[in-house]
């Protein structure tokens, strides 16, 4: 023992004076997988990766398992996480409801969480320490320039959002350090928006090419321009139509305009719109469908695919993005219990119901023949979009094949001539899947899944498409109709529906009657693409969206009193569905006036208090 002991004191010995042979060379060694600052700005490679860092703390997870669309009339959260109490306007300047929650796993809704002014001010001062140090970077001037360009886009894409939750904001552009005073005052809505446009400006005068890989281009500053002059353009921001938000708020410069031409603010946003569709680098996917074309797989191709001439912006995702499945899996997401899927973000009926149907005429519950085949020559979009009782899907896993050899979608019930239900649907919550897991609405999502890979095993590699040409074209036809310049409107708005199979406008139309079939269009075209809850806002139509919502209830009666398959062996159905509107049990929504914009929060009042709250917080 006193052996070993000896050899040990040894070797410590020998060991420190090797420690201290080397103090000064073991101390100046760089630490292994991190880098010093000034390594970074001395090193163009590593300023990329500082750059492409702000992507997404940018553009965050619009795949996440919370979904944007849960949080306006697009779909139902089928686990709650207090997203209800959003949708009923609780939120105050002490919590957001399940908009910030974090439930310690990865940060599952991600995408709502970005959407904070914590995080978006620390990407703000990301950009702001890329502009402190990027002219003193070595390397060549045209990378240099591109990294300036994209750092530019970030900055103007961070405080549009800004500016969407909260109106005007404090304009940041030097780095604070920890002994700076952080008293900082609102800048007016007109000031952030100005300040919006010229960082957007700097971007494209930088950026001077198009790739449809994830990266911003010139294009992508084009059309994030008119994207932000159209929002600016708005009601919400509008002095004379307002006053909903306004009315008694003493600091109205800090949510809108209170002075200028509106007509001019929607010229430059129609101009705005024009600059992106002169470039012709930009066309609508299959925008002329061929006689033999199915329109519905022009969309599962559009939304399915890696980038095509529609494409903008793009955010790109791979099967490793995210290991712990947490951040990105629309798949098994949004799929069907049935399918061993977590059945969230279920289209609202609201939403299904204003698909059209294809002869162009409104689809009506208290239409008996609607009513009796719900499904049946709708817009083509609903085929692309939603799953519905008794459509094909994919293949059901080894495990439920032989309960539905034909993997058709079952979110009804069989009943007995008594009214007791005697089989349900294997993707219901009294299926024998995964109960928990069944959506409450009657409907799950089809739109972005890639259906050759099994999302209970394999990631999908479909990147969301943020901005895409079919956005500056509907853009331009907003900016037309609010200048009542109706025939370019109309033309422009053809344009979509001629690329859905949908029958063309009248050019008769005007008035409040061509703005209405103007936002139904966007509201049909972007579902599910994190527009609705923002033009909710814009048009001061929140009243239309936040109230109680519904789905259907599916079922059907046979004579027997037990059955032992959903369907019949022969793939039957007993009787035909019998399909009602109901309502979403513990879904009803209510709207206050005071939601169109955020609180600020009142740690961050507390930290700085030149702030001014936003109304009724």
């Amino acid at each position: 023992m006193k052996k070993i002991l000896y050899i040990l004191m040894i070797v410590l010995i020998v060991a420190n004076l090797f420690s201290c042979t080397n103090k000064d060379e073991f101390l100046s060694k760089q630490p292994l997988g991190e880098y010093s600052e000034d390594a970074v700005w001395g090193d163009p490679a590593l300023v990329e990766t500082f750059v492409n860092s702000m992507y997404r703390n940018s553009l965050g997870f619009p795949f996440a398992i919370e979904r944007l669309s849960d949080y306006s009339d697009e779909s139902h959260f089928t686990p709650d996480w207090d997203v209800t109490n959003f949708n009923k306007s609780l939120m105050t300047s002490d919590g957001l409801q399940g908009w910030s929650t974090d439930w310690g796993n990865g940060d599952p809704t991600a995408n709502t969480l970005h959407y904070r002014w914590d995080p978006l001010y620390a990407n703000a001062r990301r950009a702001n320490i890329f502009f402190s140090r990027i002219n003193k970077v070595p390397g060549d001037k045209a990378v240099i320039d591109n990294l300036k360009g994209q750092a530019y886009f970030m900055r103007a894409w961070t405080y549009f959002y800004l500016t969407n939750l909260y109106g005007g904001v404090p304009i940041i552009t030097k780095v604070y350090g920890l002994n700076d005073t952080y008293n900082v005052p609102r800048n007016t809505y007109d000031e952030c928006i100005k300040f919006i446009i010229g960082q957007v400006d700097s971007a494209a005068m930088f950026l001077t090419t198009y790739p449809v890989d994830g990266h911003v281009s010139h294009g992508a500053a084009l059309a994030l321009k008119a994207r932000v002059l159209t929002y600016a353009a708005s009601d919400l921001h509008n002095p004379a139509k307002n006053s909903v938000v306004t009315s008694g708020f003493s600091k109205a410069d800090l949510l809108g305009y209170t002075s200028g031409d509106a007509a001019a603010r929607w010229t430059a946003a129609k101009n705005a719109a024009k600059a992106v569709m002169d470039l012709g680098k930009y066309s609508l996917y299959k925008a002329t469908p061929a006689a033999g074309d199915s329109v519905a797989q022009n969309f599962v191709e559009l939304f399915t695919s890696k980038g095509t001439t529609e494409d903008i912006l793009l955010e790109n995702w791979t099967p490793k993005t995210d290991e712990s499945w947490s951040g990105y899996n629309p798949g098994i997401y949004c799929g069907p219990n049935g399918y061993h899927n977590w059945g969230n973000n279920c289209p609202l009926g609201e939403l299904v119901d204003d698909y059209e149907m294809k002869d162009g005429t409104a689809f009506d519950w208290n239409n008996a023949k609607n009513k009796a085949n719900p499904y049946v020559k709708r817009d083509a979009r609903f085929y692309a979009t939603i799953l519905y009782e008794g459509v094909q899907w994919r293949k059901r896993p080894s495990d439920v094949i032989t309960m539905d050899p034909l993997s058709k979608i079952q979110v009804g019930h069989v009943y007995d001539k008594a009214g007791n239900m005697i089989k349900p649907g294997l993707d219901t919550r009294e299926g024998p899947i995964e109960n928990w897991n069944g959506g409450k609405t009657g409907y799950y999502v089809r739109k972005w899944i890639d259906t050759s890979v099994d999302p209970q095993y394999v990631k999908q590699d479909v990147p969301f498409k943020h901005i895409r040409y079919a956005e500056i074209i509907l853009n331009y036809a907003e900016a037309c109709i609010e200048l009542g310049q109706n025939a370019e409107a109309i033309a422009s708005i053809n344009m979509i529906r001629t690329r859905a199979g949908q029958p063309q406008l009248s050019s008769s139309l005007s008035g409040d009657a061509l703005k209405q079939a103007y936002r139904h269009e966007r509201r049909i075209e972007f579902a599910y693409e994190d527009q609705r809850f923002w033009d909710v806002r814009r048009w001061v139509v929140g009243e239309l969206a936040y109230h109680q919502t519904h789905g259907v209830d599916v079922r059907y009666v046979t004579s027997a009193t037990a059955v032992d398959t959903y369907r019949k062996a022969d793939g039957t159905t007993y009787g035909d569905p019998i399909i009602t509107k109901q309502e979403v049990g513990g879904d009803a929504r209510a709207f206050d006036k005071k939601i169109y914009f955020f609180p600020i929060m009142r740690t961050e009042m507390n930290k700085n208090t030149d702030l001014i709250q936003n109304p009724g917080y």
